[in-house]
């Protein structure tokens, strides 16, 4: 759900940083935007945009916000920085207001692709989007990154869930160092 419910201001690209919010546990918290995705997520953003105008241009072109900044900001739920970054193909009816407005992909629709994508890439073990979740800490911890710091980025609120990830780690210690050899 955190990828989904990304929008367009959430993409920090001048400093490589994407901001979830109202994530795990009703917290925000922001993670490394990878240089490897910039560019396709940049394309992305100018599809949305085209995607937006058409909307606006049809009369249409609001999208969900919560109700507290909707009366704050009475026009943001139009603004471009507030759209979805992946967006759903259709209009649909909200059925909390009555309002048509674009709403964001399903999550089942995500979960159909990654699954898609794992078979496509012929990897045998079973794979979600949690996978990748799971994935990034494991990796995160191996590079040496303090535990704290990935605490944080995982939006965990004790530091006993984030060590979870430390059992699944390659453990390699013919690569460390004794201490006494660093004096």
């Amino acid at each position: 759900m955190e990828c989904i419910r990304l929008r367009i201001q959430d993409l920090d690209f001048g400093h490589s940083l994407v901001y979830i919010r109202d994530a795990k546990g009703s917290k925000d918290r922001v993670v490394p935007l990878p240089v490897a995705v910039k560019d396709e997520l940049q394309f992305r953003v100018e599809k949305v945009k085209t995607i937006h105008d058409q909307d606006l241009l049809q009369g249409f072109g609001k999208v969900y916000i919560p109700e507290a900044l909707s009366r704050k900001y009475q026009n943001a739920a139009q603004e471009f920085r507030w759209q979805y970054v992946f967006p759903a193909k259709k209009l649909s009816t909200d059925p909390r207001s009555g309002i048509q407005r674009r709403h964001h992909v399903l999550e089942s629709g995500l979960q159909k692709a990654v699954k898609i994508a794992v078979d496509r890439a012929g990897i045998t073990k079973r794979a979600s989007c949690h996978t990748f979740r799971h994935s990034f800490a494991t990796h995160m911890l191996e590079n040496g990154v303090n535990i704290r710091i990935v605490q944080e980025l995982m939006g965990h609120a004790d530091v006993k869930t984030t060590e979870i990830y430390t059992h699944v780690m390659e453990k390699d210690i013919s690569v460390i160092s004794s201490p006494l050899d660093l004096l």
